[in-house]
């Protein structure tokens, strides 16, 4: 059976481990904290080994690990120096004798402002958000990397991810949700479950190129709050004007409702054979939501 690398074990490749991992003899993730590490690393069954991996020095047991891979799942957000793992280990990805695939996970970010417009993958990327920029090199780094050792590489841009333990149900638990409007504004959205089977896919038919990984509906990012709402029954946060809302915001947040696209999903699900387990955001909440209600159910 084959070996895994994830290139930055976060919230995707987790879950995607965690549904599609047993077809995986052995599964290396990279982690920036000791205490994440022994955390993974205490998990029981011994699959999964979890490495430190800071971005800037790569430790004799991760260049080990690279030439054992046979495939390779790459999360980890671009720095300073541009693409961590391969500004780090390209010469050991270079030479990786047994690399068959690659899936880099980028973002729709790099399509920057349509103006509410449609996007597919033949849209020129005119990214806006400088880390849009970084995710943009390092795509074609890793392209340029797969074109120059023959082997594909999918690159996912990916919509704004939510799941289990973030989603607009669980803000409204924790009074977190904030029911922001700005007329005209919209986004994609996608379920982690259907990242996990689309990466899934791609590793399985060899995916190379670009997709667009998006759920069937751009919608205003006030509607997942108000349906949650809806469904623990309560009353919805309030509407608040985004005048009013930038104000408290991190320029990463007001970078974010600073671009307003609508993404084309068609390429993926034809090429990679997928049916989305959750179209909309209202099919990911209700099963979120019982979700949520089972677990509630247990405790009790």
């Amino acid at each position: 059976m084959p070996t895994l690398l994830c290139f930055g074990f976060g919230y995707s490749a987790e879950h995607f481990v965690a549904s599609f991992g047993d077809a995986f003899e052995r599964v290396i993730g990279t982690v920036r904290s000791a205490e994440r590490a022994a955390v993974l690393n205490a998990h029981p069954g011994g699959r999964l080994k979890a490495l430190l991996f800071d971005g800037v020095v790569a430790t004799p047991e991760l260049i080990r690990k690279i030439a054992a891979a046979n495939y390779l799942l790459v999360s980890a957000p671009p720095a300073d120096r541009g693409d961590p793992a391969l500004s780090v280990c390209g010469d050991a990805l270079a030479h990786a004798p047994h690399l068959q695939s690659i899936v880099y996970l980028s973002t729709v970010g790099v399509y920057g402002d349509a103006n509410g417009a449609w996007v597919d993958e033949t849209t020129p990327p005119h990214p806006g958000a400088g880390r849009s920029h970084g995710r943009l090199a390092a795509e074609a780094a890793w392209q340029k990397l797969g074109a120059r050792r023959g082997i594909p590489v999918a690159v996912f841009r990916l919509a704004g991810i939510y799941g289990p333990g973030q989603n607009a149900l669980t803000q409204i638990v924790r009074g977190a949700a904030r029911r922001i409007v700005k007329p005209g504004q919209i986004f994609n959205r996608i379920h982690v479950a259907d990242i996990a089977q689309a990466i899934d896919a791609a590793f399985a038919r060899k995916a190379d190129g670009i997709f667009n990984i998006a759920d069937d509906e751009p919608a205003p990012a006030s509607d997942p709050i108000a349906f949650a709402a809806e469904l623990l029954g309560v009353a919805p946060p309030p509407e608040i004007a985004f005048a009013d809302a930038a104000v408290s915001m991190t320029p990463l947040a007001l970078s974010f409702w600073q671009e307003c696209r609508r993404v084309r999903n068609d390429k993926f699900k034809r090429a990679l054979g997928i049916d989305l387990l959750y179209p909309t955001y209202r099919e990911g909440l209700r099963a979120l939501y019982e979700d949520m209600r089972n677990a509630s159910s247990r405790g009790a």
